[in-house]
């Protein structure tokens, strides 16, 4: 049976699954940044970086150290940089094509819907659990009661989540560009949190404790004098979350390539972005995406957008998640004892209350401060990402949905929020947050063994060949797979065999 782009040529492959082909256009010139003005075009990279803060490297890591010590900081290490190569992956199919890498998933094969409702399933089972509403929730009964919530309370703390759950969908009516709105918030958080953190721990940490952080991102432990990569008795289900949200984490990774389409990196600029409800204006948002010819002028722009995201990336994403997860590490061994499981209701001011304890109100204080607005900043990531992502897979797919109120992207953007936000009030209740956030962040590993290898097959089979990823960049999407694999496997079985 032809195919519906068959007018007496072959498909293009990049149509053969029944999306439609690419349009050729020119490759936009890239931003020449220099000094300050930096900050302004980076910005997918802080906004992923925003959101892995609250979860992997505010709650799960740890609870991992805690219990298990810094010996495991050789994982965030591993997991940063494969997820940084990983990142700037995502990021060269859409400076390419102008396409989420979603929309590429869906070019695979010849069956575009599959791919579709497969990523849109992985998306809802990793985020469509909004745990960190229900964590944060915790830190603020913490800031207004001067206590941690226990079994008693469950109820409080619960409409406490819900309400800032709502909070964060009712941000996202506002603004102009929802991606600028995002970044901008991100910048905040990302320099209060690690500048809070950094302070902190220069006051606080021994250096017996930098001491053993260092050498655990080498996986050696000083107290036992040798090398420890995985401590006996481990819970494989907390680990395996710790080690998908050592940076970001799954779909949350796969949601940068639709910030950086909105954010107008490459051919991304050519294909539009999804305004605000209150304060954005109607925007033609492409349902197809773009090539380009590998001309010299055309390479040399090219090489211009990868010193930005390379800046996004190596700079921003990596060194701040390495940050981020080493900071608050060695803040909760100084103050909570080794062993303890912080896992429960209370999870989010285990810190501030061990602080306030040991070092007064006010230190406590802040901690539960920074908590609550990690968690909070958070949770408005993952609701975005989730919406944006879900929008773009409809958009994309099916052409019912783009003539919905005469192709407004905005009314779709905006139902799958509220049927989004209506789940997450029912979800709140089902289970502890950091239950939640675990079972997601399980679910990530999953998500980048296979999105890893969807994502080598695309860039090396659809791209132009003067633009696809070199050797090392195809070995280390294999390396990730097998490692994220290995992590899945052992929660699976429980441990090693």
């Amino acid at each position: 049976m032809p195919n519906r782009h068959d007018h007496g040529h072959a498909t293009p492959p990049e149509a053969r699954s029944g999306l439609d082909p690419f349009e050729k256009a020119e490759l936009p010139p890239p931003p020449r940044p220099r000094g300050l003005s930096w900050i302004g075009v980076v910005g997918p990279g802080v906004i992923v970086l925003g959101a892995s803060i609250g979860s992997g490297e505010f709650l799960l890591g740890p609870a991992a150290f805690v219990q298990y010590g810094l010996v495991l900081l050789w994982v965030t290490l591993v997991a940063a940089f494969l997820q940084t190569v990983f990142n700037t992956e995502l990021m060269r199919w859409t400076m390419a094509t102008g396409e989420p890498v979603v929309t590429g998933f869906m070019r695979t094969g010849r069956w575009a819907p599959f791919w579709a409702w497969f990523y849109a399933l992985l998306y809802f089972l990793q985020v469509g659990w909004p745990g960190w509403a229900g964590a944060a929730a915790g830190a603020i009964f913490f800031l207004i009661f001067r206590d941690l919530a226990g079994p008693d309370q469950a109820n409080l703390v619960y409409l406490i989540g819900v309400g800032t759950f709502v909070v964060c969908v009712a941000i996202l009516l506002f603004g102009k560009r929802i991606e600028r709105t995002l970044e901008i918030l991100n910048w905040v958080l990302v320099a209060a949190i690690i500048g809070g953190f950094l302070i902190l721990a220069a006051i606080f940490v021994s250096p017996d404790t930098w001491v053993s952080a260092g050498a655990g991102l080498v996986g050696y432990d000083p107290t036992a004098g040798a090398f420890r990569f995985i401590p006996e008795g481990v819970d494989w289900f907390l680990i395996g979350a710790f080690a998908a949200y050592s940076g970001a984490g799954g779909v949350i990774n796969l949601t940068l390539s639709n910030w950086a389409r909105d954010k107008g990196y490459g051919m991304g600029g050519r294909a539009g972005y999804i305004p605000a409800a209150l304060g954005g204006e109607r925007t033609r948002l492409a349902t197809t995406g773009y090539t380009f010819e590998p001309t010299p002028e055309a390479m040399e722009r090219w090489k211009g957008w990868w010193r930005i995201v390379r800046a996004d990336q190596w700079i921003v994403y990596f060194v701040g998640a390495m940050l981020g997860m080493v900071l608050p590490a060695v803040l909760y061994v100084t103050f909570i004892e080794g062993g303890t499981d912080i896992r429960g209701l209370s999870v989010a001011a285990a810190l501030a209350d061990a602080m306030a304890t040991r070092e007064g109100a006010i230190f406590g204080g802040a901690i539960a401060l920074m908590g609550v607005w990690v968690l909070f900043k958070t949770q408005l990531d993952i609701i975005e990402g989730m919406t944006r992502s879900i929008t773009d897979i409809l958009w994309t797919g099916s052409r019912r949905v783009r003539e919905v109120r005469g192709g407004d992207v905005r009314f779709v953007y905006y139902t799958v929020l509220g049927l989004l936000a209506l789940w997450g009030i029912v979800a709140l209740a089902l289970a502890q947050p950091i239950f939640l956030l675990q079972l997601g962040a399980n679910m990530a590993g999953i998500v980048f063994v296979v999105s890893s290898l969807h994502l080598l097959h695309i860039n090396t089979r659809l791209l132009p060949p003067e633009i696809r990823p070199p050797l090392w960049r195809r070995v280390a999407l294999v390396a990730m797979s097998l490692f994220y694999g290995a992590f899945v496997l052992l929660w699976l079985w429980g441990g090693p065999v």
